[in-house]
């Protein structure tokens, strides 16, 4: 299977990085086939509602998402990796999903997987509420296959997450895909 890794995190090396790193081993160890891509470094204008794609064609804006809507429409699963941020998607995620309107039928039509992967540095239990609920709502929307989540509560340092169960069970999720 194909599997783009849609990673936006500014800290390279931070807590949500590091479990999306787990869950690629485990998928590759499984003989899945993965392109990661740095949302946060790449250049992805906000949409702007002008509708010029028809909802179904080439963006008005010349920017990295000809390249990830390729990569997105090449693969059979979208994985979104986000540090949790004012309880939601980071901002750089969230503008790469508002453009998934240029070719919302070719997302929809393909039916695809997903994971989502978070980390964040509260424990309290409502913590990822607002987060799932919009990974649910894409999920059900853009009729995807969820395949499973790893919230890592508590996670605000590598060290925590390292130490934690967290990475153990991103590897185990990718490794079962």
């Amino acid at each position: 299977m194909k599997i783009v890794v849609l990673k936006s995190s500014g800290n390279t090396h931070g807590s949500s990085n590091l479990l999306a790193d787990k869950f690629i081993q485990g998928a590759k160890d499984n003989g899945h086939i993965i392109t990661e891509i740095d949302v946060f470094k790449a250049n992805v204008k906000s949409c702007t509602g002008c509708v010029a794609c028809g909802y179904e064609g080439d963006c008005a804006q010349n920017d990295d998402m000809t390249f990830i809507r390729r990569a997105i429409l090449d693969s059979d699963m979208i994985v979104f990796v986000t540090p949790l941020y004012y309880y939601g998607f980071s901002a750089q995620l969230k503008t790469v999903i508002d453009r998934f309107c240029a070719f919302n039928s070719s997302l929809t039509s393909k039916q695809m997987k997903s994971v989502l992967i978070s980390a964040a540095w509260n424990t309290d239990g409502w913590t990822f509420e607002a987060l799932e609920t919009h990974y649910k709502t894409l999920v059900r929307y853009l009729h995807l296959e969820d395949c499973g989540s790893i919230l890592g509560y508590g996670c605000g340092t590598v060290r925590t997450t390292e130490s934690s169960e967290y990475p153990q069970l991103a590897y185990k999720l990718g490794k079962s895909i």
